[in-house]
């Protein structure tokens, strides 16, 4: 049913991060699939804002939250049930529906947290994460 899932994982928030991997391994080893693990880190855009960070700012952080993450999926997933690890750049729920679409995913597993009061059960981007993605969404409280 589930092949190729795709794993959020929001490298800022300690609890939250620890609950989608181990649902995400679990429907893998049901299924017989694999996972894939993305963190988005922000984009800071705007020349203004972007000339206060050194020139490599970007790649540095890319490359760290990526050393970060495939600890973190090291820790929580067996070898064989990973599909890889990949950090992309630019709006979160954004990356996450593209990265979905572009390795062919046919479910997401996200965590959800920080729920302000007009979000009522989940944050903004899980919910805009689940009112347009194209794939099953299972969210983690």
């Amino acid at each position: 049913m589930f092949q190729n899932i795709l794993v959020p994982v929001d490298l800022a928030f300690r609890p939250e991060r620890r609950r989608a991997l181990p649902v995400a391994v679990d429907l893998a080893r049901k299924y017989g699939g694999q996972i894939r693990a993305l963190t988005v880190i922000p984009d800071y855009g705007m020349p203004l804002v972007g000339s206060f960070f050194p020139g490599d700012f970007a790649e540095k952080a890319m490359r760290e939250a990526e050393k970060e993450l495939r600890d973190l999926v090291a820790d929580y997933a067996p070898e064989d049930l990973v599909a890889g690890v990949e950090v992309r750049r630019g709006s979160i729920y954004q990356q996450i529906l593209s990265a979905a679409s572009d390795h062919g995913c046919d479910a997401i597993v996200l965590a959800a947290h920080r729920p302000e009061m007009q979000d009522y059960l989940i944050g903004s981007n899980a919910s805009r994460v689940v009112r347009h993605a194209r794939q099953t969404v299972l969210v983690v409280r």
